[in-house]
């Protein structure tokens, strides 16, 4: 189905067998550099932590996909459940399960996605946002400089994290929801003259150039929010977290060498903690103080330090614990206790770098340059289970949203719908069981080796 800007929505199907991508394909992404500040209005060898007992192995395969031009919402399982699984003739219909479909659009590389609801936004390296309802093409806008490296949903508000450095807010015309405008950026332009004119709310970044603290100088690489104190935090190739209030775009806070290397992911956790993983090996606890003039975030934990970059964070709200993926391919993990996070135990399900990370319920996904998405079950006792590898990319994963499939869920199996976004050019959107037997117990039934 082809729509009149050229974009292709299409079902795919797995069919065969491909090799893994090396390390060298995975970095050489050639991202654009920073442009101009104008805005257009239109529509990281490691040492890391032994690994515990607490998991479980699997090996994947990657599959070459054949289009097939049928409406993505046509429910079709992936090819991994056709070999595997055989329709269940109770409530729990697992043969619903797997691929529903893709969007391809041929603009540029899938950098970062969100999902609200029945709205999905996908952000590319043509510095465009495009807006999808139901998984059509809806609407669309676009920023002039800057690559967009993430997005995050608030209401009917749109934050966008650039290349540039810029973060951009964005709004839906409440007279015609397919028109978005922007209506600020972080920081607001008053806060940017007023700060100014003192020399002590400047940086030196390098020999002779000095920059305002409460502008990123680098590329935004992530964004994280807390709606119940209206903040918003970003994380930057600058080693710089920042914390915004959303109300009116002021700079609350700058931690300034938050890390010693790029910051690739941040993320609002539990129990007033916040999470930031880097380029330099490290992931970071950093405890939030609210105080009558700003914030104050210190720095409680460590967690890691290992050569391998840190790639990806995502936090469980459910079991209050924190997931990382690193360019290992390795997943840690730490449970929240009475005494701080305690390192839970490692999954292997990548032999290449983890690049996303996303969470729902008791699952737990992980996007990776080998092209697959594992799909892990947290157990009883802080076991994971590996469920499936979901294959059918031709390029890395770069982003992953999740949001719960109100439609198909039951009071006892919850089903959620994931996009996966990709280097491939596309987006490709799986439904998945919260209680789908695991990888095991399928090898287990049809006897598989």
């Amino acid at each position: 189905m082809r729509n009149d800007e050229g974009g292709t929505m299409v079902m795919e199907q797995q069919t065969g067998l491909h090799s893994r991508p090396n390390m060298g394909t995975l970095f050489q992404q050639s991202e654009p550099p920073s442009f101009s500040d104008d805005d257009d209005f239109h529509n990281r060898k490691s040492n890391a932590s032994l690994s515990s007992p607490r998991y479980s192995t699997t090996t994947s395969g990657d599959g070459e996909v054949s289009p097939y031009m049928m409406s993505p919402w046509n429910s079709q399982p992936s090819s991994w459940h056709l070999q595997h699984h055989q329709p269940c003739p109770s409530e729990n219909d697992f043969g619903q399960d797997g691929l529903i479909g893709s969007i391809v659009k041929e603009e540029g590389h899938i950098y970062s996605l969100a999902a609200s609801g029945d709205m999905l936004y996908t952000g590319t390296d043509s510095k465009n946002i495009r807006v999808w309802k139901n998984l059509k093409e809806f609407s669309g806008f676009k920023a002039k400089s800057g690559l967009v490296k993430a997005i995050i949903i608030l209401g009917d508000r749109v934050f966008t994290g650039h290349q540039d450095g810029k973060i951009r807010a964005w709004k839906a015309s409440p007279t015609n929801p397919t028109v978005y405008k922007k209506f600020g950026s972080f920081p607001a332009i008053g806060h940017v003259i007023k700060s100014s004119v003192k020399p002590k709310n400047y940086v030196e970044v390098r020999r002779k150039c000095s920059v305002l603290r409460i502008k990123h100088f680098d590329a935004v690489s992530c964004l994280s929010l807390n709606e119940e104190q209206g903040l918003l935090y970003s994380g930057s190739w600058d080693k710089t977290l920042k914390v915004w209030r959303i109300s009116d775009f002021k700079c609350m806070e700058s931690i300034d060498g938050a890390h010693d290397d790029a910051i690739n992911s941040v993320v609002d956790g539990f129990s007033g903690l916040v999470f930031t993983g880097s380029a330099d090996g490290t992931v970071k606890s950093w405890y939030r103080e609210l105080q009558e003039k700003g914030t104050k975030h210190s720095m409680v934990q460590q967690l890691l330090k290992q050569e391998n970059a840190v790639t990806a964070l995502a936090v469980s709200r459910e079991s209050d614990t924190l997931y990382c993926g690193s360019s290992d391919g390795l997943v840690n993990f730490w449970e929240h206790t009475n005494r701080g996070l305690a390192h839970g135990g490692v999954l292997r399900g990548h032999k290449v770098a983890v690049l996303c990370m996303a969470t729902a319920g008791k699952l737990v996904f992980s996007g990776s340059a080998d092209k697959s998405i594992c799909v892990w079950r947290r157990e009883e006792g802080g076991i994971h289970a590996c469920l499936s590898v979901l294959t059918g990319h031709t390029g890395p994963l770069k982003c992953l949203a999740v949001e719960e499939d109100h439609q198909m869920s039951t009071e006892t199996n919850r089903k959620w719908i994931v996009y996966s976004g990709s280097l491939d050019k596309s987006v490709k959107v799986w439904r998945v069981s919260e209680h789908a037997p695991t990888m095991n117990e399928i090898k287990e039934t049809y006897h598989i080796h």
